[in-house]
């Protein structure tokens, strides 16, 4: 009786933790756009750095969010505004369109977004992602960010905004 409890307890812990992942969150942002997000998962983490991020999506096109730490103050980091090199498990490559870089909680958190084709859609669904080079600026230059935490939730978050993936991606 007693392992049977453990594991409805387990059971339940496990379930709350897969559901609770797919917590989507929706905000309007002052241009008028609409985005659907989660909460940040950290990929990596060092004492010199960290790396956040997640996707997000209008429902029509889907970006990799990324918020480094640290990260350029204001003036140099809005300057940012080169593609993301985004590495998956199976050693493919997948380059993705910077579109936007922003700060939030008054310049608190670097928010920088990139857009994955659609053409690699499936591919960033089946792999997982295993490192992204980002440019951070004149001073610094190229950060690689092996992830070394999460590896499965760029997944695990495409998953949940995809109800359908046989639809969704084919198109």
């Amino acid at each position: 009786m007693r392992i049977k409890c453990i594991l409805i307890a387990l059971l339940c812990t496990l379930s709350t933790a897969i559901f609770a992942q797919c917590e989507i969150q929706s905000r309007v942002y002052p241009d008028g756009s609409l985005l659907y997000s989660m909460a940040p998962v950290k990929f990596y983490w060092t004492e010199a750095k960290e790396l956040y991020g997640g996707v997000v999506t209008d429902k029509e096109h889907f970006f990799l969010s990324l918020q480094p730490i640290p990260f350029p103050e204001k003036p140099a980091g809005i300057k940012l505004k080169d593609n993301l090199l985004l590495t998956l498990s199976n050693q493919q490559k997948i380059e993705l369109t910077h579109y936007d870089t922003r700060y939030m909680q008054n310049d608190s958190i670097m928010e920088m977004l990139f857009l994955l084709d659609k053409k690699d859609l499936e591919a960033a669904y089946t792999y997982e992602a295993s490192s992204v080079k980002m440019n951070m600026g004149e001073e610094e230059g190229y950060r690689e960010y092996h992830f070394k935490l999460h590896k499965t939730a760029f997944q695990d978050q495409l998953a949940c905004f995809l109800e359908d993936k046989s639809e969704k991606i084919k198109e």
